[in-house]
């Protein structure tokens, strides 16, 4: 079973960080929710409170098949300011494993911690400027795929987002049953 870890930190986009853990979970993925403040309850950019699994100091990250970041202001920043979250990046990709990251994140983490350095990246629009500066290609795209880095653009692309992740650590197949039981195929042919 692929182990993912999700980081939240004060001001987190909801749906960036919640359809990518409902989905995940629904396909048999192990996920587990970290707070990167000194308490479990993190609460979003919009004021709802989630109780994270784990403090980060309880982690161990080093088992993890994806380090996924959400995005959402300031909790994107929070994020970046954390240096342990930071390193547990670096380590992540110098490994050869995966790395996700959505909305205001592949700008405000990875791209300053050059893990998009020459790789095609998607973000929020308006924080396309920290890709271009350290190295990386915005592709505009609502998810993009580069090896080891996911990125996607906003809280829109959450759903094709976790799909995505889903196939790269389950399979298609496993993806897109979830994808057709969850109405999003569906609601794509609209």
């Amino acid at each position: 079973m692929a182990k993912v870890y999700v980081f939240l930190a004060e001001g987190f986009e909801d749906v960036e960080a919640l359809i990518p853990i409902d989905v995940l979970r629904r396909g048999g993925v192990d996920v587990t929710t970290v707070s990167i403040s000194e308490f479990p309850l993190v609460t979003s950019a919009h004021g709802v409170n989630i109780e994270a699994d784990i403090l980060f100091e309880q982690g161990e990250f080093d088992n993890a098949d994806l380090l996924m970041l959400p995005g959402g202001m300031p909790g994107a920043s929070n994020l970046f300011n954390h240096s342990g979250l930071c390193e547990a990046l670096k380590a992540q990709y110098q490994a050869g494993k995966k790395i996700s990251a959505i909305c205001a994140a592949p700008g405000v983490v990875l791209a300053p911690l050059g893990i998009l350095e020459g790789k095609q990246a998607t973000c929020y629009p308006g924080f396309e400027k920290a890709l271009a500066e350290n190295g990386a290609r915005y592709t505009g795209d609502l998810v993009t795929v580069d090896g080891n880095i996911t990125t996607a653009e906003g809280p829109a692309a959450a759903f094709p987002y976790a799909y995505e992740l889903l196939g790269q650590l389950v399979d298609k197949q496993t993806a897109d049953q979830i994808a057709e039981g969850m109405r999003f195929k569906h609601l794509m042919q609209k």
